[in-house]
């Protein structure tokens, strides 16, 4: 037997070390604080805002479904990269992540969303179909939840001179309807997202 094989079974074998192995124990694992762990419910009631799933950068890692207890936001965990912007996002505080909703709450923030609908002329034909399919045109103007032509120029939407034009994009919900239902994929809705100081509360 090699000399080095017998070194390393006498020192495997010494009872201190023989002792020392069989009661190796770890440390019990502490998560810190500010870890960001898969978001979960809080038990605060979903308003169905969809501000978390506008948030999200992660696409497919939430969803918001409706039970027979009410609307309630659903993590996918094989897609959420655990940024914690859901939590951020939503404005009833019904998830949960680490210390975020503490810091927020600290530091007095909150998100703001805008949108930017984007409308590619050359290759928009004037179809009308965002027009016609956008939830705000049809609270606006009741003609268009039937096909039918706007009557105003109030709407977010409308076909002028053969192409289609942003009239009101203050008015944008972010629900991309109008770039699911253009035929030459003309249109995109462009979320922006920003972090800002919450108004003071009236004591």
């Amino acid at each position: 037997m090699p000399l080095s094989l017998v070194y390393y079974a006498k020192e495997f074998f010494r009872g201190e070390w023989a002792r020392k192995f069989l009661a190796a124990k770890t440390a019990p694992l502490e998560i810190p604080p500010y870890f960001r762990n898969y978001p979960e419910l809080t038990g605060k009631t979903c308003t169905h805002h969809l501000f978390c799933m506008m948030a999200c950068p992660a696409p497919g890692a939430i969803d918001v479904i409706r039970t027979p207890e009410g609307w309630m936001p659903r993590i996918h965990i094989g897609h959420c990269i655990r940024c914690g912007l859901c939590v951020e996002a939503c404005p009833n505080g019904v998830l949960s992540s680490g210390r975020i909703l503490e810091s927020i709450f600290y530091d007095n923030t909150r998100l703001s969303f805008s949108f930017r609908i984007d409308v590619d002329q050359t290759k928009c034909m004037g179809c009308g179909n965002c027009a016609v399919a956008c939830p705000v045109n049809k609270l606006i103007d009741a003609q268009m939840s039937h096909g039918g032509r706007a009557s105003t120029d109030d709407l977010l939407l409308k076909v002028r001179e053969g192409k289609c034009q942003v009239l009101h994009v203050e008015k944008c919900t972010g629900c991309k309807t109008c770039e699911h239902h253009c035929p030459n994929e003309a249109i995109r809705v462009a979320r922006l997202l920003e972090a800002v100081h919450a108004p003071e509360e009236d004591p």
